[in-house]
Order: C-alpha cells, then structure tokens, then sequence
C-alpha cells in the first residue's frame, strides 16, 4: 500500500462549525471493559479511526465478535475463552495493555504481549503491575509476554498511586470490580475518560463512586453479576482542542460541537491569555482572534492540568506569537520531538530539558515535515495551514490512529488540504 501524505496549501482560514468524534482514549478502554459484560454490550459515538480497529481485533482474537455499524460498536464477549493477546497487535498500539484488568477480572489469569505505540517516552507499566499485585495478582515476564494470574483469587485493597497515571487507573479498576471486598485507589487519574470508563461500569452492574477525583472506591461485586450494557461515548476533548487551536492561529471563528466545555478549562483559559475570544454552551465551544497572539507559558500536568495531548497544538500557537512563550513538559519525556518539524518550517525553539523557549515569528513556511507521533502530526497540518507556501506532512498514519477524517474536517472549515498518496504528489510538483 503506498504511503499516504496530507499536503496544505497555506491559506491561514478555517472557520466554522465541526462536530468532535467520540474520545479516543475513552472508546478503547470500553471496548476492553466490554470483557466483563459477557454477552452483547453497545458502545456508541466510537471514532472511525485505526487504533479502534486495532483494539477491536484484539478482543477478536479474544474470541469476541465485534461489528460495526457506523459510529456504534457491538461488542459480544459472551464466547471470549482466550486470555493471551498477540504481539502484532499490542506492539502497534499501548492502549491494548488495558485488556489486562478486565481479562484477570473475569479470568484470573492474563497473557499479554508489552506493549508498543507511539515514541513519546518510556511510559513503563510499572504502576499497572503494583497496584494489580495488591489486589493478588502474581506477574511474570516471558519471551516478551506479561503473563498474569491470581492463586488465591482478587481481593480489594488500598492502592496508592505513585502518579496519577490514566491507564493504572483504568486497568485497576476494571479489576476491582471483580475483586471481592472494597478497594480504595488514592491519587487516581481524574480524567474525563476515567468518569465514563466508570460510567460504562456502573451501567454493567459493578459499584464505582468517587470517579473523577484523586479518591476513587470500588465494592466488588461477583462477576455473575456484572452484564451488557449500552454505552454512549463522551466526546473527544483533545480534537476538540486541536480545531479550537485551529480557530485562534487563523482568526476563526471555529465552533466545536459535542464537547462537554468542562473537561478544556485550562486549555481555553490559556486561549483567551493569547488573546482570543471564547465562546461556551452546554455542548459547544467557539474560539475566533482578532488581536494578535500573545505568549503564554504552559506546565503540562495530570488533568485537570493543561493536557500534554495540546502540548504540540499549542507550542504551534506560541511559534507564532508575538514574544516569548515557556512551555514544560511535564508528563512525557519525548514530547519535544515535534519542536526539530516546527523548525523545519521556520520556528525559533531552543530546547533544555523539558522546557522549550519559544520566540514567536511573523511568518512559517511551507516544507516537508513528518510526524514524530499523533498529535505532532495534526499540528503540523494546522501549521501548514497558516504557513506561506504548500507543506507535505508525511508519516500521517500517527494521525489516522486519532483523528476521524482529519483532512475532511479542516477542509469543510476552509482548509486547503488533501490526502494523497506519496508517489502522486512527487510526480505533481
């Protein structure tokens, strides 16, 4: 299959009205979650992306069927006898790590290949492990496979995090779920992801309360009882983002639809100390400029902090501010990668650290960058939106594993940008 670029031709306009797709990072976990209900759950508003199809043929070869029909999936476990997931798969992609709770959750036992996905830092699974080891889980490691299993069965606990990390959180609690007795999770991830992952298991019959803060409690219940359920998917907060950024480099004004305004607080207190005008309803989001960017300096930390997902977005923005903006990273080591591509185009970043000094300029240009992970490649085609001249962002596949018809959406807002295929586009110019 030949490889596929986006090209823009910089034209500095979007503006309009898009509807966000459902969250990623939420919509994979539910489908894993789906293990526990033994039988037919639906889960709704999931992204036409690739990593679904990733995690969708994870729990096939589980022993699941999962159908598609549109944007709803119907997810049957009721067949599920298999506890081990392959290598080609979990390799692609991390977040198939969190089949791990709900597998020793109905099983007691879990094979599963570690993980791979994007280049953006370590992010070791160590939290997972400890926190499952208190619930009785024994691990062990074999020719690159964890491999899980719990001899005196799951027992609740106490388990204090070491860092409010989203995917231990996530994995324990869909095993405590099935543990017998009460576990207490202190310093939990408050993701908006971790309410409606809670949401779904609340719905399937298990008892979860405190989700949403750093203190979350889980009374086990005896798996018999948990069951299908129907599932609607929160909105994508980080897409959401993405086109909100895209209205404030270009002017906007750029409307989201289906977002709950709540879960980008500090991302839109940020936008409207650059200088834009922000706009919020019940389930929409409007961002437009008419000044110019001012700097800002940005410290990404656990939500309800400035999400590290809108590091890139925004570090795009600050390129093209007039000033000095600071941004710190905080949570992923490798996140900078993104900066050397934005250079490419004519940014001033000097990195140390985790910190990056970002001299505003008046103008980016146009080039060939690529994308060191998923949210660098969105910004890189939002950067080539305002930049002069045409830009070709390669390695897009990082984009498709998150977004829904990217391309699409900038272009129905006014984008000029196209997909096409890497040979196509060498033998136009």
């Amino acid at each position: 299959m030949a490889e596929e670029i986006i090209i823009v031709e910089g034209n500095n306009t979007l503006a309009g009205e898009v509807a966000v797709s459902g969250a990623k990072n939420s919509a994979l976990k539910l489908i894993a979650a789906a293990l526990l209900g033994q039988g037919p759950s639906v889960i709704r508003n999931v992204p036409l992306i690739s990593d679904i199809e990733i995690m969708s043929e994870v729990l096939r070869r589980l022993g699941a069927t999962v159908e598609r029909d549109g944007h709803v999936l119907t997810v049957d476990t009721a067949e599920v006898d298999n506890s081990e997931t392959p290598y080609e798969l979990v390799s692609k992609m991390r977040a198939s790590i969190s089949v791990l709770g709900p597998l020793i959750g109905r099983f007691g036992r879990a094979r599963v290949a570690m993980p791979g996905g994007c280049q953006i830092g370590a992010r070791k699974i160590d939290m997972h492990l400890v926190g499952l080891e208190a619930l009785g889980v024994e691990f062990s490691i074999d020719h690159g496979f964890l491999e899980a299993r719990t001899p005196h069965g799951l027992a609740g606990a106490h388990v204090v995090l070491d860092f409010p990390s989203v995917g231990a959180t996530e994995n324990l609690l869909m095993a405590a779920v099935a543990a017998e007795g009460r576990t207490v999770l202190e310093n939990a991830a408050c993701e908006p992801e971790i309410v409606d992952l809670a949401n779904m298991l609340v719905a399937m019959g298990a008892r979860v309360s405190g989700a949403g803060t750093s203190l979350v409690e889980v009374e086990g219940v005896p798996l018999s009882e948990l069951r299908p359920c129907d599932h609607t998917t929160v909105g994508d907060r980080i897409e959401a983002g993405t086109f909100l950024v895209g209205g404030a480099l270009t002017g906007g004004p750029v409307t989201v639809r289906g977002i709950d305004p709540s879960f980008l607080r500090v991302a839109l207190m940020k936008l409207s100390a650059m200088g834009c005008e922000v706009q919020t309803g019940p389930d929409w989001i409007t961002v437009g400029r008419e000044r110019p960017l001012a700097p800002t300096d940005i410290q990404t930390l656990p939500h309800p902090g400035f999400p590290t997902d809108l590091q890139a977005q925004f570090m795009l923005l600050a390129a093209c501010a007039e000033g000095v903006s600071v941004i710190t990273e905080n949570v992923f080591e490798n996140r900078f990668m993104f900066a050397s591509e934005l250079m490419r185009m004519g940014a001033d970043i000097t990195i140390e650290d985790h910190h990056a000094l970002v001299r505003g300029v008046g103008m980016l240009q146009g080039a060939d960058v690529s994308s060191t992970d998923l949210r660098a490649g969105a910004a890189l085609v939002l950067a080539g939106i305002a930049a002069e001249g045409q830009t070709r962002v390669h390695e897009i596949g990082h984009i498709d594993r998150g977004y829904e018809d990217y391309a699409g959406k900038l272009a129905s807002l006014g984008a000029n940008v196209r997909r096409a295929s890497a040979e196509d586009a060498s033998a136009a110019r």
